[in-house]
This record gives C-alpha cells, sequence and structure tokens, in this order.
C-alpha cells in the first residue's frame, strides 16, 4: 500500500467523487491496517470510508484555492491506471 494519501486540492478540474472516496478507503486501510475487508469487519470498515470521504468533501470545499497544483497527477487520473480500472470493470461485468 501506499504510504502517503493522494493529495485532491487544486486539481484542474476539482477532484471527482470517486477520487475523494479512494482516498478515504486509502486513509482508512492504512489507520485500521485492514487490507483485505472481510465479512466481519466489513460494516465498521466502509462507515468509515463513508464518514472520512463526507468529511473530506466538506473540506475540500471550504478550503480556499490552491496556488499551485499538486506535483504529480493523482493515480485515478493517470492513464495507465485508468485502463487497469477500466479493464477490471469489463471482465467483471
Amino acid at each position: 500500500m501506499c504510504r502517503n494519501i493522494t493529495e485532491l486540492r487544486g486539481l484542474e478540474p476539482a477532484a471527482t467523487a470517486e477520487e475523494i472516496e479512494a482516498a478515504a478507503r486509502q486513509y482508512v486501510r492504512k489507520v485500521s491496517g485492514i487490507q483485505k475487508v472481510s465479512d466481519a469487519n466489513r460494516e465498521p470498515f466502509e462507515e468509515a470510508v463513508a464518514i472520512v470521504t463526507a468529511a473530506t468533501t466538506t473540506l475540500l470545499a471550504a478550503l480556499p484555492p490552491r496556488k499551485q497544483p499538486p506535483p504529480t497527477v493523482p493515480p485515478l487520473r493517470r492513464p495507465q491506471v485508468r485502463a487497469r480500472i477500466e479493464a477490471k470493470a469489463a471482465s467483471s461485468g
């Protein structure tokens, strides 16, 4: 797992709901130590993701615009990551 949470503030266009939830999920995985969600911990894990997603959305909306964009492209905006996500969705659908 990545050690750093994805930086979402200052993106053009603004961070999507999908990007915000992915960052929240990454954060909850890191602080909980849960890498693979099981039936035993699914409910509290998903509830934490929802809470962190909502708090992040509120925070990003309340902050003033950044003077500089983040130094790297967030993972969900990288072409190779998007291609992997789309391939996975196509094979499972």
